[in-house]
């Protein structure tokens, strides 16, 4: 593969996360919602101005090598509405976006995907928006409930759909370097802890309409880019595979390269709060400079990580953006 290319700098846009926040403090490197509003003229704050947090993320990354920027949409959110008038309240433009990648097949991660297509192209002159799938993401998801019964999700956007509405699809389970080499689109992740053990108690469709047990979700990606003079982000929509699988790999792949930071869901609540301890404990040998838990990491996760790294820990929310 190719080498990753280093941005001179990176800024992510929270499109949709699971909570708001316009009051806590964040560091120099971070930007809330309201913020951003009061600089795009907002003068009369109410609730028809804020964007809305909803379960599940999406956000926009920007990486810049001198004046040249190339902007990578990673996953779509839950909700049509949600994304729309995120989108809309933070003055997003959806032209500047240049390609699309689904961290994995999940509902609250690729719910607004045909309509983001449709938002793109209508602002983009039509052109084809390629979007990153592993060809593992279409089949049909469940959880088994305590009473045997399966409990469905809604199916990801079949590639003909996203064809339709305005996708060049590329499927592929390997790596891939997109965008000027500036985005790093990982393969499958290894599996090398022994605490982290996927998503128990899901299942995916088998061809003859039965049921298997899927709880590695082996069709998950992270995304990562490299910022000068700092070293990797790493984006992990939902840490299925475990967060320090996740960052384990990304620093494997590079190796020589530090890692600066981790952004996106954890994956460190309800019946995965029990590894907490041994994630934060196993996250230590990373010195990771920035820690922007999101969407599925829960607040008992979140505080465990800001007792033990502190000013590190910078949360995401709504409306956020976070400057590398």
């Amino acid at each position: 593969m190719r080498e990753l290319a280093a941005a001179d700098r990176v800024e992510v846009l929270v499109l949709v996360d699971n909570v708001t926040d316009n009051l806590s403090s964040t560091p120099s490197y971070v930007e809330n919602e309201l913020s951003r509003l009061w600089k795009r003229g907002l003068r009369l704050w109410s609730g028809q101005c804020m964007c809305c947090a909803a379960h599940g993320f999406s956000c926009a990354i920007t990486a810049w090598r001198g004046d040249v920027g190339h902007t990578l949409l990673f996953d779509t959110g839950p909700d049509v509405a949600v994304f729309e008038r995120n989108v809309e309240r933070l003055g997003f433009d959806m032209a500047s976006v240049d390609a699309i990648v689904l961290s994995h097949g999940h509902w609250d991660h690729c719910g607004a995907m045909l309509r983001a297509l449709e938002m793109i192209q209508l602002r983009n002159g039509g052109r084809p928006v390629p979007t990153c799938m592993h060809p593992g993401m279409y089949r049909t998801r469940a959880m088994k409930a305590a009473d045997g019964s399966m409990r469905p999700f809604a199916d990801v956007p079949t590639a003909a759909m996203l064809e339709q509405q305005g996708a060049f699809v590329i499927h592929a389970p390997e790596p891939q370097l997109v965008l000027d080499d500036l985005f790093f689109v990982s393969g499958e992740i290894p599996r090398v802890t022994a605490f982290e053990t996927g998503m128990q108690g899901q299942y995916r469709r088998t061809d003859d309409g039965g049921w298997e047990p899927d709880p590695l979700l082996l069709d998950e990606r992270f995304v990562a880019v490299r910022v000068k003079d700092k070293g990797m982000l790493v984006f992990t929509a939902c840490s299925h595979a475990g967060v320090v699988n996740v960052v384990t790999h990304a620093r494997d792949c590079f190796p020589g390269v530090p890692l600066h930071g981790v952004m996106g869901g954890f994956h460190l609540s309800g019946g995965t709060e029990r590894i907490i301890p041994q994630t934060v404990a196993a996250l230590a040998a990373f010195e990771l400079k920035s820690i922007a838990a999101a969407h599925c990491t829960g607040w008992r996760a979140v505080s465990a990580l800001a007792a033990a790294f502190g000013d590190a820990v910078a949360p995401s929310a709504v409306g956020k953006t976070f400057r590398y």
